[in-house]
């Protein structure tokens, strides 16, 4: 009876999930699903990455937490439009919340969206979004074993960023570990090594960003 009930769960999310990357998709906004454990530095990068993007796009944030709204009001003074949603508890954000979100959101007006959910390495990437990436972050500081202990949020996302690099002279860390295991599990995962706080690296994956904004913009 358990396994069912989590299926219908499950079920109900694909449907709005599509729901959502139908509406997206007629908006031509590109929906970026950001991921990762607690701490890993989700907002920082945010705020940086917008810092850059914002001269070319317009741009949108949903911010997922179990409390508070102090990431939001870091990300709402970078002058991007912001809207928090709290779990109250739950691990993760669903279509069905991010769906009540865009409420609030004018998609015809927006380029690019992203979506910061609760810091999590399991139940994230269980729950699809409507996004057209979805995209993990993974810190030195956290173990270059992650990949390995957590492989299903690797194999379903877009990307890898590796972030707080300006620490690894500090750290036991092995880059190549933890790319090759990511790799091991989805050959196709972009990798960017950055350093969100110092602002390294970012160029590459901001210009990956602007790449997919524009394809998105070109078709339909």
């Amino acid at each position: 009876m358990q396994i069912q009930v989590v299926r219908k769960i499950l079920e109900h999310n694909e449907e709005t999930a599509k729901r959502l990357r139908d509406t997206f998709s007629r908006h031509r906004t590109l929906v970026l699903n950001l991921m990762s454990s607690p701490g890993a530095g989700k907002t920082t990068l945010l705020e940086s990455t917008l810092g850059t993007l914002q001269r070319s796009f317009n741009t949108a944030v949903i911010e997922g937490d179990i409390s508070t709204t102090r990431d939001a009001e870091r990300i709402a003074a970078t002058g991007a439009q912001t809207l928090q949603i709290n779990t109250d508890g739950a691990c993760h954000l669903d279509s069905s919340m991010v769906l009540q979100a865009l409420e609030h959101l004018d998609l015809s007006e927006l380029d690019i969206l992203f979506i910061e959910n609760v810091g999590n390495l399991v139940c994230p990437a269980e729950f699809e979004l409507g996004e057209d990436a979805t995209i993990t972050l993974l810190s030195v500081p956290e173990g270059d074993d992650k990949p390995e202990k957590y492989p299903g949020m690797f194999a379903k996302s877009h990307a890898l960023i590796l972030n707080k690099t300006d620490l690894l002279p500090f750290l036991t860390f092995d880059v190549e570990r933890a790319k090759t295991a990511a790799m091991t599990v989805n050959k196709d995962l972009e990798f960017f090594a950055v350093s969100a706080a110092q602002g390294d690296g970012l160029q590459d994956w901001t210009r990956w960003i602007a790449e997919k904004v524009r394809g998105k913009q070109a078709t339909g």
